[in-house]
């Protein structure tokens, strides 16, 4: 999934994508690099962004939706919490909301994704629960999914349709964020897929020592192919091509695994 913000201040890439021309042009560069999702945002999620209006959400990525759903077959997803903006996305052309507030902001987004049939990813998020956020990291996790799968299936979403994602660099300290990927399998006790955002996120680059967000793409490799082998199954990224070549070599990894555990149950029966 490759990441285009049409926005002017998103904390990698704003500006450089938020004229309708160079945003479709960037998402079809992805597309040749291998993405096979486009996810794209109007609003910047970095901690202390201006929020915009529903109206301007609307007007940066409505015509750059309607422009790849006619000129590409890529999958198309709306980075928004807005139900008004996911509804639009869709008439649009989108498949996908993606919704970082998982459902505890405009919960409507899950009426329209179980109206419209639209793919719905449900991220975990801290903010504005920090009164019930729980010290343990997966147990927290666990709190929250639970919450927004009952207002999903309420909704009636249908479960083949939900993806989760567990917010790295949402509300986390840089413990929490290790943590979570250290334990990232047990999350597999929710059986659904996982999508993953660590990409040129804080967190790696206090890992790293690495300050600028367009230097953290060997950082978000490693946490790629580290994710891939725990079991994620989607991953949101700025460098399409780097986190392709780290998926490839955990693809390889798990083969040989999967192949190695045949051969030792053929050979020992």
């Amino acid at each position: 999934m490759a990441i285009v913000n049409v926005t002017p201040d998103s904390f990698s890439d704003g500006g450089r994508h938020d004229s309708i021309e160079e945003a479709v042009a960037h998402a079809k560069a992805c597309i040749a690099e291998g993405a096979t999702i486009i996810d794209i945002g109007g609003e910047s999620t970095r901690p202390g962004a201006e929020p915009v209006s529903e109206a301007e959400e609307k007007s940066r990525v409505l015509p750059v939706i309607e422009r790849l759903a006619a000129e590409t077959d890529v999958l198309i997803s709306i980075d928004t919490y807005r139900g008004g903006t996911a509804r639009a996305a869709i008439a649009a052309g989108a498949h996908i909301i993606n919704d970082v507030y998982g459902l505890s902001y405009d919960p409507s987004i899950a009426d329209i994704a179980a109206e419209t049939g639209a793919g719905l990813c449900i991220m975990h998020t801290g903010r504005g629960r920090e009164a019930e956020k729980r010290p343990d990291v997966i147990d927290d996790q666990f709190r929250f999914f639970t919450k927004a799968l009952a207002t999903a299936e309420a909704a009636g979403v249908n479960r083949n349709a939900i993806m989760l994602d567990p917010g790295f660099g949402f509300a986390k300290s840089r413990e929490e964020e290790t943590e979570l990927m250290a334990r990232f399998a047990e999350l597999h006790a929710l059986e659904l897929p996982f999508l993953i955002g660590t990409s040129r996120k804080r967190f790696i680059g206090t890992m790293t020592g690495r300050e600028r967000a367009d230097e953290r793409d060997v950082g978000t490799a490693a946490t790629t192919a580290v994710l891939r082998l725990a079991g994620a199954h989607v991953f949101r990224v700025h460098n399409v091509a780097a986190n392709r070549d780290a998926l490839r070599v955990a693809d390889a990894i798990l083969s040989a695994q999967n192949t190695g555990s045949r051969v030792g149950a053929e050979t020992r029966s």
